[in-house]
């Protein structure tokens, strides 16, 4: 097994690589789209995008569409290119999201729309086994789903602080994994597999990024609200890292009014005041639920117990003071939450966004304020984005990385 964090480029290859992920990037954006439109739209020249937009067919990305083709002028038809999409036999990712009580499993087109998802339980299996076990359902899962078609390699999304480049995840407490070579043992479990690794704030950040909101490729924060709670920033389509890739532990960010205790001796702390672990058990404490489980609460609200929807909302209006702060220390163009209850209820969303604005200095649009594009898909989605964002900045070379079988960061 052999681990690449970044195959080696030959020299003067720079402009190929930028011109091919600018044609690559305008077809996802405006596709189908003929040549011509696209050296438009990018600002590339015809021959430029005749030479990549033939090395990308030639690499499968994109596919010609004779049949949409605009003939009967002068010259040669325009035949219009789109991305080679997994509906029509085009390569596809898996993606795995390992969470806490459960993991998800997905597969994903090149514009990231999901083609099939798997909901793995494992509440009382050992983290130590736990990647073991992800990785041979996972394995299964691909087994059934790809149906032939190219499988580009693997995405993983997990909380805490994860190094992608290593491959490895150093910190995460609630499952007690600490320079965990994660990447390693899922490729191992997957025969092989190229498998990619990134923090689950930052995988849903660039997939809002890929496939999301257009603004969100100017500026977005990020939070993350489940039993662990961690942000990430994008700026300019780029999501932050920062030093060892530690950056979006907001785990400890103080709520304003919030006086609940926190393990690290303080109170007010956001995961303490609002993780699903808070919920789960403040709804069991208060007799709503059977068990400490925070599915159970959002479905109790659902099915109309006032109690649990009191609690949503008790919760909802701490997660939008905390986004109160982001908004005013970082005043991006969107602000990205994903919460469980709110993005299956938008009345919640409605709780963030109001408590958000009312303590705001810098915000008065609510609007900026919004539940992740995919929705109840956005785990596996962006676990998906993980192995689909390096092919779309450099495809050419992001696929020499992906022909081998050893890991990638």
């Amino acid at each position: 097994m052999t681990f690449t964090p970044h195959p080696p480029r030959m020299a003067g290859d720079g402009r190929r690589e930028a011109n091919a992920a600018t044609v690559l990037r305008t077809v996802l954006d405006h596709g189908p789209v003929a040549r011509s439109a696209i050296a438009r739209l990018s600002g590339l020249s015809p021959a430029a995008v005749s030479r990549q937009a033939t090395d990308l067919l030639g690499h499968g990305l994109l596919r010609e569409l004779p049949e949409q083709g605009e003939g009967g002028g002068v010259g040669r038809p325009q035949i219009p290119v789109d991305l080679h999409l997994g509906a029509t036999g085009g390569p596809v990712a898996g993606g795995v999201h390992l969470g806490v009580p459960a993991s998800s499993f997905g597969l994903v087109d090149l514009r990231g729309r999901l083609l099939a998802r798997r909901t793995l339980s494992h509440d009382r299996a050992d983290p130590r086994v736990l990647p073991g076990i992800v990785a041979r359902e996972l394995r299964s899962f691909l087994d059934e789903h790809v149906e032939g078609r190219p499988l580009l390699g693997v995405g993983a999304a997990v909380g805490g602080w994860v190094d992608p480049d290593r491959g490895h995840v150093m910190r995460h407490d609630a499952l007690a994994w600490y320079h965990r070579p994660l990447g390693a043992e899922l490729t191992r479990g997957l025969g092989g597999r190229t498998v990619r690794v990134d923090n689950h704030a930052r995988a849903i950040a660039q997939s809002e990024i890929l496939f999301g909101r257009p603004e969100a490729r100017r500026s977005l924060v990020h939070l993350f609200i489940g039993n662990v709670v961690d942000a990430a920033l994008g700026i300019a389509g780029v999501v932050h890292q920062g030093p060892g890739s530690a950056a979006g532990d907001v785990a400890h960010l103080p709520v304003p009014d919030s006086t609940t205790p926190c393990p690290c001796g303080r109170s007010g702390c956001l995961e303490a005041t609002a993780s699903n672990t808070w919920v789960a058990e403040t709804a069991y404490r208060r007799g709503l639920v059977p068990d400490p489980d925070v599915f159970l609460v959002v479905d109790a609200a659902a099915a109309g117990d006032r109690r649990a929807d009191r609690l949503l909302r008790e919760r909802a209006r701490a997660v939008g003071r905390a986004v109160a702060l982001l908004l005013d220390v970082l005043n991006p163009d969107l602000v990205v939450v994903t919460e469980q209850a709110s993005v299956l209820n938008p009345d919640y969303l409605e709780e963030i966004r109001g408590a958000a604005v009312d303590l705001s200095h810098v915000c008065d649009d609510p609007e900026r304020i919004v539940s992740p594009h995919a929705g109840p898909a956005t785990l596996p989605v962006a676990a998906g984005t993980v192995l689909l964002n390096p092919l779309f900045r450099n495809p050419l070379q992001g696929l020499e990385g992906l022909s081998g079988r050893g890991v990638q960061g």
